[in-house]
């Protein structure tokens, strides 16, 4: 047995003498073995961090570019056994582990990009006739430390999520990775060290999930990014009322295909992959589809056709679409709720070991857990509606808001479904799983708060310091 892997303490390696194992998700091998971080390894993170938190917020926004120019040259370098090793800790399948590789990689550009233009705004304050000669310049200084918690499912880029904007403002960030797939996250803590950035700026923790409330109840640490389940994100949020949180929680992602939709095909084909593409194991994963009425025995039966279509097997070889769910308690799960909704199964619904077919539903109950819950595997509901708004009603009755798609040629319905779909985020003329990495993205009702996306999350790490000159000629 080889020697564990180490986790990341303010920019060292280190190996404690306790460790856990990491298993394929698919076979239930032993990937490999992870040091264990303790309640000493954690105290020094954040004393690390406290410290350099005046230092880091002082570095310019040359020296944090560089770090994440460093980054992404890296991630570039390494982007197959980075993959590899995705693959390996969750069970994601290869082709969906390389473009999660290519995502994280453009994060960090895009937070170096971020990095260099941080510069505030000015404002003019002689607009009113009582201030002449007046202008505010208004910055963005950091919080202090960071704590970025993350889940599973893209073991990866959500942790660019959390480092690379957190870097971009100069914060120092302690990471705590999801125990099942921390290794990819850890080979990220490796590049990093490898930059020349302040001591404690990045620790990459392998915390068990058991003792994540108590990292997050620490007062030195005035920030906390979760991204991961609903439940546990609001009784952190709950639990520090006096912290800035940011939570990107669970979704049941609905999609609406109009009447006046042509191209059956295409959306057949998206909602078929978008479903099942990291075994619906994703926040926007398609969960539940409203069909216009005029259109659903023929859509229906096109997505049903295109779902026949995708390849269910080991995640390692290059023509699966569909791997295992993250262990077989989750595959259970859900194949328990696809029973539980008494509905049509019109395809799927087998189980074998962590590996549940891909299912396709019809006249399952809005109260249904299929429908009303997030199912996170690979499962998608099909109903009908007879006109747009009951469909907007659809949508909209549920607890979650993450986001939603719409597929319509019509730029009145487009708009329409921007003001009247209660989500984050409304995505025209696809599925609701497209998320671009550099955008605003996040969720109302119970699918959280805050915002990510490089230049938002700098938001949300970050308070406005103003600043006003006086007797100044405007």
């Amino acid at each position: 047995m080889s020697e564990p892997r180490p986790f990341w303490l303010a920019g060292r390696p280190v190996v404690s003498g306790e460790t856990f194992s990491v298993f394929h998700p698919y076979d239930g091998r032993q990937v490999t073995t992870v040091s264990l971080a303790t309640p000493d390894h954690v105290e020094a993170a954040i004393v690390a961090a406290q410290k350099a938190a005046p230092a880091f917020a002082a570095t310019s926004a040359a020296a944090r570019a560089a770090a994440l120019d460093y980054v992404v040259t890296h991630l570039r370098r390494r982007a197959e056994e980075i993959a590899q090793t995705i693959t390996d800790e969750s069970g994601k399948p290869i082709k969906w582990a390389r473009i999660e590789v290519t995502r994280a990689i453009s994060t960090f550009r895009w937070a170096a990009e971020e990095a260099r233009r941080f510069s505030g705004q000015l404002q003019r304050l002689d607009t009113d006739q009582s201030t002449p000669g007046r202008i505010a310049m208004v910055r963005r200084f950091p919080r202090g430390p960071i704590l970025g918690i993350t889940p599973f499912n893209f073991p990866l880029n959500l942790v660019a999520h959390k480092v690379a904007p957190a870097l971009a403002v100069g914060a120092p960030i302690i990471v705590k990775p999801a125990p099942r797939t921390p290794l990819s996250a850890l080979i990220l803590g490796e590049i990093l060290s490898e930059t020349e950035l302040p001591a404690g700026a990045v620790s990459v923790l392998t915390v068990p999930n058991e003792h994540a409330s108590e990292l997050a109840a620490d007062p030195r640490i005035p920030v906390v990014s979760f991204t991961g389940s609903v439940p546990i994100g609001w009784q952190i949020k709950e639990a520090v009322p006096h912290k800035h949180v940011a939570l990107e929680l669970g979704g049941n992602a609905a999609v609406i295909v109009a009447e006046d939709y042509k191209d059956l095909d295409y959306a057949a084909e998206r909602i078929a992959t978008f479903a099942n593409y990291q075994a619906g194991q994703s926040c926007i994963s398609v969960q539940r589809v409203y069909i216009a009425d005029a259109l659903f025995a023929e859509l229906r039966d096109r997505i049903v056709s295109a779902v026949e279509k995708l390849r269910t097997g080991d995640p390692r070889e290059e023509e699966t679409d569909v791997g295992p769910m993250i262990d077989e308690k989750a595959a259970i799960r859900a194949e328990q709720w696809i029973a539980e909704a008494d509905a049509d199964v019109l395809i799927g619904g087998q189980r074998e070991g962590t590996t549940l077919a891909p299912t396709v539903i019809t006249g399952a109950a809005p109260a249904a857990k299929v429908n009303s819950e997030e199912v996170f595997a690979p499962v998608v509901t099909l109903t009908p509606f007879r006109d747009i708004e009951q469909a907007f009603e659809l949508v909209n009755a549920s607890k979650f808001g993450l986001q939603a798609g719409i597929f319509t040629h019509d730029t009145r319905t487009a708009f329409a479904a921007h003001a009247a779909l209660n989500v984050g985020g409304v995505i025209v003329g696809d599925v609701p799983s497209y998320r671009a990495d550099q955008a605003p993205y996040g969720g109302v009702k119970a699918s959280g708060v805050g915002r990510e996306g490089v230049a938002s999350a700098m938001d949300d790490y970050t308070e406005p310091r103003t600043m006003v000159l006086t007797g100044v000629a405007l």
